[in-house]
């Protein structure tokens, strides 16, 4: 069935928008120039029977995630939030290794947000596991164990977001204090006071002050 769609993405290729879509990614990945609308059409049966199965086939994402061209790797990113809800604890072994690998905003901040913070939220006992990403040499481990949280709202482990932060919050790399700036943000819709009080008790840096302040 898989190969059947990578068939057919190959199809509708636009080098044009290829073009496009790779310099928007700063020449990051290279693109078959198939853009959200498109890609969800070409999709729609593939990820129709995926659901069926409730249960994610890893054989498909590592296939689909080694190909060259990033719309297999959204195809993939789709799959697997399509079965969420259906991952197992040790999944989250297959999803660090997607993060390190072909690793860039547009993959991460999904995986981390909906997958990773899902399976957290079945599994508490995988935070220890996310939180040790925040001490690791690998910047998007370190972006994702920052962003799991970011669509908790008030069921926000601050504890856990404080520590995430304070084991980062010197590093001056834009992904890293732009996360942390964001998911202070986000959580700022929710705990406006705690997010006020912890900046102005916290060293931060720049970028991250400013993106966590814009709502309080």
């Amino acid at each position: 069935m898989y190969q059947k769609l990578i068939n057919s993405f190959h199809e509708n290729r636009n080098y044009e928008k290829a073009n496009s879509m790779k310099a928007y990614m700063k020449d990051q990945f290279e693109f078959l120039g198939i853009q959200k609308d498109q890609r969800s059409s070409l999709q729609k049966e593939f990820i129709k029977d995926a659901k069926k199965t409730k249960e994610v086939d890893w054989d498909i994402v590592f296939t689909l995630w080694n190909l060259p061209e990033r719309e297999f790797q959204y195809i993939a990113m789709d799959y697997i939030v399509s079965l969420k809800d259906n991952l197992n604890k040790e999944d989250i072994y297959n999803v660090e290794k997607l993060i390190t690998e072909k690793s860039w905003w547009d993959t991460v901040d999904l995986l981390s947000s909906k997958v990773v913070g899902t399976l957290c939220l079945k599994y508490p006992e995988l935070i220890e596991v996310v939180s040790s990403w925040s001490e690791s040499d690998n910047m998007w481990l370190k972006r994702s164990s920052i962003l799991f949280q970011l669509k908790y709202k008030e069921k926000t482990n601050v504890e856990v977001l404080k520590e995430i932060i304070l084991n980062n919050n010197m590093d001056n790399e834009f992904f890293i204090a732009k996360a942390i700036g964001w998911i202070l943000r986000e959580y700022s819709k929710t705990n406006p006071d705690w997010v006020k009080e912890f900046i102005e008790n916290n060293h931060l840096q720049k970028l991250s002050v400013r993106e966590g302040s814009k709502y309080i």
